[in-house]
């Protein structure tokens, strides 16, 4: 199975930034589709940002304009640089593969203060 490592959360303020990194254990971008997703507390889980093998991207509305998906595929590595950040983006981020492996890693808890 792959694993999945995510980082870079942390505590910030209303318009500040993060950038997420998610580690692969193997190589999968070439092959996959890749994801960022989140989940608040009470919420369900969404997608907010997707990279296809062809390196095209998409977003959710709520983090377009504000959210980057990119990926480095020598390092194995999806990264999420966030700008802009609300109090409304505070939670739980994950990455996984597209469609989605039956695996997730901790995630990376990203709190933005009010």
């Amino acid at each position: 199975q792959v694993q999945l490592v995510e980082s870079g959360g942390g505590l910030v303020q209303t318009g500040g930034s993060l950038r997420l990194s998610c580690a692969a254990s193997k190589s999968i971008f070439s092959i996959n589709a890749m994801g960022w997703f989140r989940q608040a507390p009470g919420k369900q889980r969404e997608l907010v940002a997707r990279i296809i093998s062809s390196g095209y991207t998409n977003y959710a509305d709520s983090v377009k304009g504000r959210f980057t998906i990119s990926r480095d595929s020598a390092k194995n590595t999806l990264y999420l640089p966030m700008n802009s950040l609300q109090p409304e983006d505070t939670a739980v981020y994950y990455c996984n593969r597209l469609p989605v492996g039956v695996y997730w890693g901790q995630g990376t808890q990203v709190t933005v203060s009010s």
